[in-house]
Order: structure tokens, then C-alpha cells, then sequence
């Protein structure tokens, strides 16, 4: 896949500076540094047991991401996921999440859809139980089946970025058992129509699940995380 994303090189989580970017990254979307915070190479390498260069690649990779601004002579600072991005990353998951069930419907596997089954039933016992943790747990276990089942190693890689983008906001967004339980029934409605092969239906309401969580976050204010930055 290099030669389709020079990306994919930097960001491999095997090699030592992808694992130094993705660590980065992910400490930036969790909240640990915030907007406009400089982040040191001396200090990170020394947090993470490794020299300054693959963290300088690593910021330079995050600058391209729009995540780190490099200002010469000054150092790296964080940019971080503001309002108007999360807006922009859910539209955007939106129309990509419905291409990604329209293909599924056309390489989904009999063991894929299986576990579309079982993840739907579980996520229904557990949000019976109340179980708040393993309903978000099982809600990105779906999305990554279904982000497998599409069988295109580029529109996957695309989502799971788009997915992580938006970490924190996510917790949130399922913190409360009726967007879960909401959420499921939305994800077994996309199963069902995946199953039955309706590619018309699945990419129609994989597309109204990312609206439908996105209405839910703004409806009730969950996104200010973003805004107090």
C-alpha cells in the first residue's frame, strides 16, 4: 500500500516512529496537551525512551495532519480538533461510512457478518445491564468489522483516522444509555441491510447514523469540549 500513501510509511504503528507519531497523536485528541501547547522533542523523547529524530518526523507527519503547527526557530505547538472539525469529520465520515456499507454489501464475509451479529447482540445485553463501558468498547468493535468488510485497505484507513480524530468527543457522545441503545438499533439496521444485500438502504443509513450521532452531540451541547480550547 506505500506506493498509494507515503502516509503509511510514517504512520505504521510496527516501525519506531510510527509508534511515536500514533503516541503522539492519540495524546493530543485524548486532551493530555492542548491547543497551543509547544510540544518539546527533548521532553517527549525522553517520556518515551527514544532520540529527538523520529519525534521531530513524527511532528512534522502531525503537522501534515493539521494537528501541529512548526513555527521556524520557535518549535512545534499543538493545532488540535476545534468545533468547526468535528462538524467537518462527522460530515465527511458520513458520506464515507455509507460508501463503506455499499461495498460491504458486495465483500462482506459469512464470519464478518457473524460478528456484526454478535457485536449487535451483545451490545443489546449490555445495555440492559447498564454496562456504559462495554457498549463503547463495542461500538468501535462494529465500525472496524464494518470498516473490514468494505475490503479496501484505503477507504479503511481512512475511517479509522477519521475515528480516532474525534476520540474524546466520542466518549462522551456514548456516555449515556440512550444514544448507546439508539446507536445499536441504528447499527443493526445497517447489519440487516448489509445482510439482505440492499447496498441502496445500508449506505443510506450508515450515512443517517453519523448525522444522527452528530445531531445528538450538538443537541446536547457535548461538543463544548472542543470550543473551551
Amino acid at each position: 500500500m506505500g506506493e498509494f500513501d507515503v502516509r503509511r510509511e510514517v504512520s505504521d504503528k510496527y516501525s519506531l516512529r510510527g509508534r511515536v507519531f500514533h503516541r503522539i497523536r492519540d495524546d493530543i485528541l485524548s486532551g493530555k496537551y492542548q491547543e497551543h501547547e509547544e510540544l518539546k522533542e527533548v521532553a517527549i523523547g525522553e517520556e518515551m525512551g527514544v532520540s529527538r529524530t523520529p519525534v521531530r518526523e513524527a511532528l512534522r507527519q502531525l503537522e501534515l495532519e493539521g494537528l501541529v503547527q512548526i513555527i521556524p526557530n520557535r518549535g512545534a505547538f499543538v493545532t488540535g480538533i476545534q468545533a468547526k472539525d468535528v462538524r467537518d469529520i462527522y460530515m465527511i465520515r458520513a458520506l464515507l461510512e455509507g460508501l463503506c456499507a455499499r461495498w460491504a454489501c458486495e465483500n462482506i464475509t459469512k464470519e464478518q457478518i457473524e460478528a456484526m451479529e454478535e457485536n449487535v447482540y451483545l451490545a443489546e445485553f449490555h445495555a440492559g445491564k447498564g454496562h456504559m463501558e462495554q457498549m463503547a468498547e463495542l461500538d468501535n468493535q462494529f465500525h472496524h468489522i464494518l470498516y473490514d468488510a468494505c475490503n479496501s485497505k484505503i477507504l479503511e484507513h481512512s475511517l479509522i483516522d477519521y475515528h480516532d480524530y474525534v476520540l474524546r468527543i466520542r466518549r462522551k457522545t456514548l456516555s449515556t444509555i440512550e444514544r448507546s441503545t439508539q446507536s445499536n438499533k441504528e447499527h443493526r439496521g445497517i447489519m440487516e441491510a448489509i445482510k439482505a444485500g440492499n447496498a441502496d438502504l445500508a449506505e443510506r443509513l450508515a450515512d443517517e447514523h453519523m448525522k444522527s450521532a452528530y445531531d445528538n452531540m450538538v443537541r446536547n451541547g457535548l461538543y463544548d469540549i472542543y470550543k473551551e480550547q
